[in-house]
């Protein structure tokens, strides 16, 4: 039984600790324990979508974009994957410092079907280290357009499922400060981003409507909750993709026009409708 209470049965200490998670002597600070308590919420998610994967097959596969430091993959493996005969991890991270130091912690811990790759999320659907289909797509706090790109690269692979934490959505918000006055003069819903500090908020709120939106039109059951408390983060939203027949593709793409032409982010139809 691990000593401290916040880690859970069967986690790799040793891991823990080349993660930093863990000092050396074991124990946890505040920051790490407020990062610990995320991941673990995140595989509270997670560990559902790979049983229900891995109920209709062994060789189950998860690409985590915009690994960083690989917290979430690292732990995942060590959780879900160590103990069974197939299954494989790929982290995407465009940092080559972070990937380089990902593969040498997986293979002094012996995690053999990890694959670490040093590249920008919209490059690794066309990676020929990549398999044809992926069964999870995980972006833990990708920054801005990564999201989108990680969602792009969930629908060529035919993800079963998405699982993302979007962050720092700022290209919505640019289009809207761009058409502004066109918007200002047209409809009274323009108010609605009128000031800066609303922009950015209503930018931010409308992507993540938005590829809920293209998530359902194209095939998707989508749920939104919160990750953690407010207290842990400000990035806290947790979009839930997984494919599903009933999900209103016809209507979420009408939805979608609908909503792109009322805010005036006709400059933003490639990006969404596709």
């Amino acid at each position: 039984m691990n000593a401290i209470p916040e880690i859970r049965a069967g986690q790799s200490i040793e891991l823990l600790k080349a993660l930093h998670i863990l000092t050396r002597d074991g124990k946890l600070n505040q920051d790490s324990r407020r990062k610990l308590k995320q991941v673990y919420h995140l595989f509270n998610f997670i560990e559902p979508l790979l049983k229900s994967t891995l109920a209709d097959h062994e060789n189950v596969t998860l690409v985590d974009h915009g690994a960083g430091k690989s917290y979430l993959g690292f732990i995942i493996y060590d959780l879900f994957f160590k103990d069974k005969p197939a299954g494989h991890i790929y982290g995407t991270e465009f940092r080559s410092e972070l990937v380089q130091k990902s593969r040498e912690l997986a293979t002094l811990c012996g995690f053999e079907r990890m694959t670490f790759l040093d590249m920008l999320v919209e490059q690794a659907a066309a990676a020929k280290e990549m398999p044809a289909q992926i069964d999870i797509v995980t972006a833990l706090h990708a920054c801005d357009t990564a999201t989108d790109d990680a969602i792009k690269f969930g629908l060529e692979k035919n993800a079963r499922h998405m699982v993302l934490v979007p962050c720092c959505q700022a290209e919505v918000a640019s289009v809207l400060r761009k058409h502004k006055s066109k918007a200002l003069a047209s409809t009274p819903l323009a108010e609605m981003w009128r000031h800066p500090i609303h922009t950015r908020e209503f930018g931010s709120q409308l992507t993540n409507v938005l590829r809920c939106l293209q998530l359902q039109a194209n095939g998707y059951q989508v749920t939104v909750t919160e990750l953690v408390g407010w207290e842990h983060s400000m990035k806290n939203e947790l979009i839930i993709a997984s494919q599903s027949k009933d999900a209103p593709r016809k209507a979420a793409r009408e939805k979608i026009a609908q909503i792109l032409a009322e805010t005036n982010l006709g400059d933003m139809t490639g990006r969404f409708l596709y």
